[in-house]
């Protein structure tokens, strides 16, 4: 019985050391991300976890010895239950806990798990026991298959992402210096585009004409000018005009 006793004590004693590490560990990466939030990155919260993984796996281990008496089978009774604030109980709790009521001594003390979970656990331990043999090798069969199959579909994209990896050299070239500087030159002084003099019945569809022959733009309902009439246009001689519109002001000089 005290062989018993002593190897409880030295494990809640490892159990109680190994829970301020990992109290410690979770104090140090909340600290970090509220105050360390704009500088903190990736690995370092990867390693602050990793930290808090290993020490759970520590407990895990710990609590899994065959020399580590079973705590389930253990009963915790409170000696003292009050609606008055214990400072004691504040002080050992760091502030968390400042009343050892009735209402926080079943969360606090509870051994077994919640009654619905345990309801959940148990619906499910029978369900399990009524499973039959072959039923159980054909669902562990199948869910085998679907875990190699996604597996495979994994490592096959895994394996091209990592052929095109290295098969690459360096940032793949998205634009041509040349054919910007090219363009540039084509919308800011014309370079490259070629016009034709002589022009047929009409311009083609997208036929740009230049304004060195481009006629006057012809009113409103009225017939549009093709480049043969452009021509003819120009080779007019502009006096004529003139001395209609000089003869026509001598004739009625006080029309409107």
């Amino acid at each position: 019985m005290q062989r018993e006793e002593k190897h409880f004590e030295m494990t809640l004693d490892a159990v109680v050391q190994r829970l301020n590490d990992l109290k410690l560990a979770v104090l140090s990466m909340i600290q970090k991300l509220e105050m360390e939030y704009m500088e903190i990155n990736w690995p370092t919260f990867l390693d602050n976890f990793a930290i808090i993984s290993s020490h759970l796996t520590g407990l895990t281990k710990i609590l899994a010895k065959e020399q580590c008496p079973p705590l389930r089978n253990r009963t915790v009774l409170p000696l003292l239950v009050s609606m008055d604030r214990d400072e004691t109980l504040v002080n050992i709790t760091e502030g968390r806990v400042p009343v050892f009521s009735h209402d926080i001594v079943p969360d606090y003390l509870r051994t077994r798990p919640d009654p619905i979970t345990e309801q959940k656990m148990q619906q499910n331990e029978q369900k399990a026991a009524n499973l039959t043999n072959d039923a159980a090798m054909k669902q562990v069969t199948q869910y085998n298959k679907v875990v190699s199959h996604v597996l495979d579909m994994v490592s096959k994209a895994r394996e091209e992402w990592e052929i095109e990896s290295s098969s690459r050299t360096g940032i793949q070239q998205t634009s041509s210096m040349a054919d910007t500087q090219l363009l540039v030159a084509t919308v800011g002084m014309g370079k490259g585009l070629q016009y034709k003099a002589n022009y047929g019945p009409g311009p083609g569809p997208g036929m740009m004409v230049p304004p060195s022959i481009r006629g006057p733009t012809p009113p409103m309902g009225g017939p549009s000018m093709s480049p043969g009439n452009v021509q003819q246009q120009l080779g007019k001689a502009p006096s004529a005009v003139k001395t209609n519109i000089k003869s026509a002001n001598q004739v009625h000089p006080f029309s409107r």
